[in-house]
C-alpha cells in the first residue's frame, strides 16, 4: 500500500500540511510497473500568476528545451505539470480535501511525448496571486500516488518570481509546514529544483525576504536547490536539463613519496558536452514492414590493387602509415611492442609557487580530487596537505596514468580546494599543463620596430586600453555577465530546437535565432549603451580611411 502522504487538515483553503493533525492514510494504488531505476519522475511546478505574465515565453522555452532533450536522451522518463496562480482550480487535493486553490494540473505525470509538449504551449495568464508551497504538495502528492515506494528518482521543479504574500497555515507556522513538507520529500526520497526569476530593478519587500526564507530552509533540509536568475538568458541556463551521474576515473593512491600515500577518488568537474551521437536511417524501407529498423549500416570491402574484384581477408591486412612518400607497413605485433605502457598510479613531482602557473596554461577539462569515501586517514591527510598548500600558496605537480596501460601520460597543477560546508572534506582541483609542443607562439611586430610617425600617442594608447577593458565580463563594480553557471550553450540550444521542428516539418529550414541565444552569441546591447562614449571616444583617436582595393 502507499505510504501516508503529507498529513493535510481539512479545513477549508488549508493547504493540508499540519504537524499536529494525525496522517491519513491513501487508498492502495497499483506500484508502477517498468520504471527502472535510472529512470526519472519529474513535475514541473509553473507560476503563471500576475506578476510572472513577462516571464512566461522564457518559462515555456526553458522546460520545452528540457523536454526536447528527455525525449532524446531519456525517453523513458515520465513529466507532469503543474500550473499555479491560475483563475480555475484542478487537482486531487482539492477535490478530496477543500483548498488548494489556483491550482490546475495542466498534465498528469506520463511518459514524455508530443502531449507533455503540447501542455506548455499556450501558458495561461493567471489572475490569482501564486501560493508555491500549495503547489509544492500538489506535485508531492502526484509523485507518491504514481510511484509509492519505488526507487525511481523523482524530482520537482519549481519555477517563480516568489513574490506573492503565502496565506497563513492554520495551525503552526510557515516553517513548520515547510518542515513537515521536506520529512514527506526525504521519506520518499524526492528532490527539488528552485528557480526563482525576478527582472534586475524588482524593489525587495518583507513579503520576498520571507519566501525566500522559506525557500532556503528547503535547501538547508538538504531536499532542494535554490538558485536566483535575473535575466531570461539564465533563467533559459539555470535548469539543469541533463543529470550527467559522476564516475570515477582514478581510484588509487596518490604518491607524495614512497612511504607516503594517500586514498583518492578523480571525478571529472567539468566536461565539454558534445553533439550526440547522429545515425543515418533510410526510409527506403516498405510501409508494411513493421520490424524495419531503417538503420542505414555501413560495410567496407577491401581490395588488391593488382585484382580488384578480390576481396582481401582481415588476417591478410596491414597498416601502413606514410613517410614522406613512401608508405611503411607496421604489423599489429610490431605496434604492440613499440606501444608505450606506463604503469597506473599518480605520483607527486614536486610544488610550485601558484604565481609561476599563471591560469592560461590550464587544458581541456577540470578534475577533482576527493579523499577515498568512508577513509577517515585519508580525509585527514588530504584536508592537512590542502591546507598547508593554501597556507604556503604553493601548488602541487603531479604525473598520472588514470588506466594501465594507457596510451598516454597526463601532467597537470594540483590546486587545494578548502570546503566551507560542514561534513564535506577538502579536496583537490586538478589542471592538465601543456607539454612543450602544445605552446604555440604567435609572434606579432611590436610598435617600437614602426617609425616614430607610426607610433600610437598616449590618448590613442589609452583609448585602446580602455576599449579592452569595456570587454570585461565581470567589470568591477557590476555583476558578471554570461555567468557559466547559468548560460546554455547556443549551439546545443538550437540544435534541438531545430531537431525538434524538423520531426514536425521534414522540409523546414532553420528558424532565426531566439532572443535569450541572440544575447549570447551577439554583443549585450547594455553593454554597449553602457560603454558608448568610450567606443565614440576610439573613432576620434584614430584617423579612419578607406583601404583601396590594390588591382593586379
Amino acid at each position: 500500500s502507499m505510504p501516508p502522504r503529507p498529513p493535510p487538515s481539512r479545513a477549508r483553503n488549508s493547504r493540508g500540511i499540519n504537524r499536529r493533525r494525525r496522517p491519513r492514510r491513501r487508498p492502495d494504488f497499483p506500484t508502477p510497473r517498468g520504471m527502472a531505476r535510472n529512470k526519472e519522475g519529474l513535475v514541473l511546478l509553473l507560476d503563471v500568476g500576475p506578476s510572472m505574465h513577462r516571464a512566461l515565453q522564457e518559462v515555456k522555452n526553458v522546460c520545452t528545451t528540457l523536454l526536447r532533450k528527455k525525449l532524446v536522451f531519456h525517453r523513458s522518463d515520465e513529466v507532469g505539470v503543474v500550473l499555479f496562480g491560475t483563475k480555475e482550480t484542478h487537482n486531487d487535493l482539492a477535490r478530496e480535501l477543500g483548498g488548494y486553490k489556483h491550482v490546475l494540473v495542466k498534465h498528469d505525470i506520463k511518459v514524455v511525448d508530443e502531449e507533455t509538449k503540447n501542455a506548455l504551449e499556450n501558458l495561461p495568464r493567471g489572475t490569482a496571486p501564486g501560493d508555491f508551497l500549495d503547489a509544492i504538495v500538489v506535485g508531492l502528492d502526484m509523485l507518491i500516488k504514481r510511484f509509492g515506494d519505488t526507487k525511481a528518482k523523482q524530482r520537482l521543479c519549481l519555477i517563480t518570481d516568489a513574490q506573492h504574500l503565502l496565506r497563513d497555515p492554520p495551525q503552526g507556522t510557515k516553517e513548520d509546514q515547510v518542515d513537515t513538507i521536506a520529512d514527506q520529500m526525504k521519506k520518499h526520497d524526492i528532490k527539488m529544483d528552485c528557480i526563482v526569476f525576478r527582472e534586475s530593478g524588482v524593489q525587495h519587500n518583507s513579503v520576498m525576504d520571507e519566501n525566500d526564507r522559506l525557500l532556503y530552509h528547503f535547501r538547508d533540509r538538504s531536499v532542494a536547490k535554490v538558485v536566483q536568475v535575473d535575466t531570461p538568458t539564465a533563467l533559459l541556463g539555470a535548469l539543469k536539463t541533463r543529470n550527467v551521474l559522476p564516475v570515477t576515473i582514478f581510484r588509487g593512491d596518490l604518491e607524495v613519496s614512497s612511504t607516503f600515500k594517500i586514498k583518492v577518488w578523480a571525478y571529472k568537474k567539468t566536461s565539454e558536452e558534445k553533439f550526440p551521437t547522429l545515425k543515418k536511417y533510410s526510409d527506403k524501407a516498405p510501409p508494411s514492414d513493421q520490424f524495419a529498423s531503417h538503420e542505414v549500416k555501413v560495410d567496407y570491402e577491401y581490395k588488391s590493387i593488382l585484382e580488384p574484384d578480390t576481396v582481401v581477408p582481415p588476417d591478410q591486412r596491414i597498416k601502413g602509415y606514410l613517410y614522406g612518400p613512401q608508405v611503411v607497413p607496421i604489423s599489429s605485433a610490431e605496434w604492440e611492442a613499440v606501444k608505450f605502457k606506463p604503469e597506473k598510479g599518480v605520483k607527486l613531482l614536486g610544488f610550485a609557487d601558484r604565481s609561476s602557473i599563471p591560469r592560461s596554461y590550464f587544458m581541456k577539462d577540470v578534475n577533482s580530487f576527493v579523499p577515498e569515501p568512508g577513509n577517515t586517514k585519508a580525509i585527514v591527510a588530504v584536508s592537512a596537505l590542502a591546507r598547508a598548500m593554501q597556507e604556503m600558496n604553493k601548488v602541487a605537480i603531479l604525473r598520472c596514468v588514470w588506466r594501465q596501460n594507457q596510451a598516454n601520460v597526463a601532467f597537470g597543477v594540483l590546486t587545494p580546494n578548502i570546503s566551507s560546508v560542514n561534513n564535506v572534506p577538502d579536496s583537490f582541483y586538478f589542471n592538465i599543463l601543456p607539454f612543450a609542443e602544445d605552446i604555440r607562439d604567435f609572434p606579432f611586430r611590436s610598435f617600437s620596430s614602426l617609425p616614430p610617425s607610426s607610433q600610437p600617442t598616449e590618448e590613442q594608447q589609452e583609448a585602446a586600453d580602455n576599449l579592452v577593458k569595456m570587454l570585461d565580463l565581470a567589470p568591477p563594480g557590476r555583476e558578471e555577465i554570461l555567468r557559466p553557471d547559468f548560460t546554455p550553450n547556443p549551439m546545443l540550444e538550437r540544435f534541438y530546437s531545430y531537431l525538434d521542428l524538423k520531426s514536425k516539418q521534414p522540409d523546414a529550414n532553420p528558424p532565426p535565432l531566439d532572443s535569450c541565444l541572440r544575447r549570447i552569441t551577439e554583443p549585450d546591447p547594455d553593454v554597449i549603451n553602457y560603454r558608448a562614449p568610450l567606443i565614440q571616444n576610439l573613432g576620434k583617436s584614430f584617423e579612419l580611411k578607406e583601404n583601396p582595393k590594390v588591382k593586379y
